[in-house]
């Protein structure tokens, strides 16, 4: 709400009548670079913590509902339109929050993460360096042989 004061002072500024000396003006200023920051630094915890993915579609809609509800509340904004264009702004904005909600409903599911990272892979080739430096490929049916001084999996330095 901030914003669209400080949008409504630069209007009437560019109209003649300047808002830089009004105490409200500043005032708006410092809400909005205020909440600004806030909302950058809760969005960027909230991006660290949770898949994008159910993030964005969260933050627009939130975003979007409070400031229509805000909008409607401080500004009365639907005070001079008919009720058809009433009508068409609020199914505009389902429209759009349905959409938000199916794209997010039926994107694919992210995959469990693993706990081995050899465990998805079979069947698995190990080699073994003997102790007199001799390496010997094993495969995973062949018996563990007793002399090996290490297990080398092929992608281990990746």
């Amino acid at each position: 709400m901030s914003i669209k004061a400080i949008g409504i002072a630069i209007k009437l500024t560019l109209e003649g009548s300047s808002q830089a000396a009004h105490f409200q003006t500043w005032v708006f200023v410092m809400v909005a670079v205020t909440c600004i920051i806030t909302q950058l630094n809760y969005l960027n915890k909230a991006l660290d913590t949770f898949n994008a993915a159910i993030v964005s579609p969260i933050h627009y809609a939130m975003f979007t509902s409070l400031t229509i509800f805000a909008s409607a509340i401080m500004f009365r904004d639907w005070s001079g339109q008919s009720a058809g264009n009433i009508i068409s702004v609020l199914c505009g904005f389902i429209t759009v929050l349905s959409g938000t909600m199916v794209l997010h409903s039926t994107r694919e599911p992210d995959p469990p993460p693993v706990s081995d990272l050899y465990a998805s892979l079979s069947p698995q080739i190990s080699w073994l360096v003997h102790a007199n430096g001799e390496i010997w490929k094993q495969k995973d049916n062949d018996e563990m042989h007793t002399e090996f001084v290490a297990i080398i999996k092929p992608d281990h330095f990746k």
